[in-house]
């Protein structure tokens, strides 16, 4: 077991890594449950902001409906096609609805910077383009785990 820890240590990434890595990618995977304990994975798109992880979620989804009842949720942002180029985040904690649920764009401290993420990262816009079906949703992880397995080629 110690050398699987050693080993989980070494392809671990760092603060620095991740945070790139967060901001880098598009999709998600969001894990959620319902009150009889049945799981739901979906995809979706999110801005990372160096804290917290940002979802744009349609608010009439399961999603969204599972976490009014159990906010716990987990997070996968993953890629890697071969053994030795998977890379990863899992970030695990509660989602807090943030704004108007719908969002259509009033005024909200709190989203401005990631709207403003988000906006550029998947329209290659300014400002948010609202529809009136998405809320947001805020994770700030209170477990983080990370995986690199490109860093195995360095382990002997």
């Amino acid at each position: 077991m110690a050398v699987t820890q050693r080993r989980g240590r070494r392809i671990m990434m760092t603060e620095s890594e991740r945070h790139a890595y967060l901001a880098g990618q598009r999709t998600c995977r969001v894990a959620t449950v319902s009150s009889d304990g049945r799981p739901h994975v979906g995809a979706l798109w999110y801005a990372w902001d160096g804290t917290s992880l940002w979802l744009y979620s349609i608010t009439r989804s399961l999603r969204w409906s599972q976490l009014r009842t159990d906010p716990r949720i987990a997070v996968i942002v993953d890629d890697g096609v071969e053994y030795g180029e998977l890379r990863g985040v899992e970030l695990r904690g509660r989602a807090v609805p943030v704004g108007e649920a719908p969002r259509t764009g009033g005024p909200c401290a709190e989203l401005d910077v990631p709207e403003c993420l988000f906006a550029e990262k998947y329209f290659g816009l300014d400002t948010m383009p609202h529809d009136g079906r998405h809320a947001w949703l805020r994770l700030t992880p209170e477990s983080v785990t990370s995986w690199d397995f490109r860093k195995l080629g360095a382990v002997p």
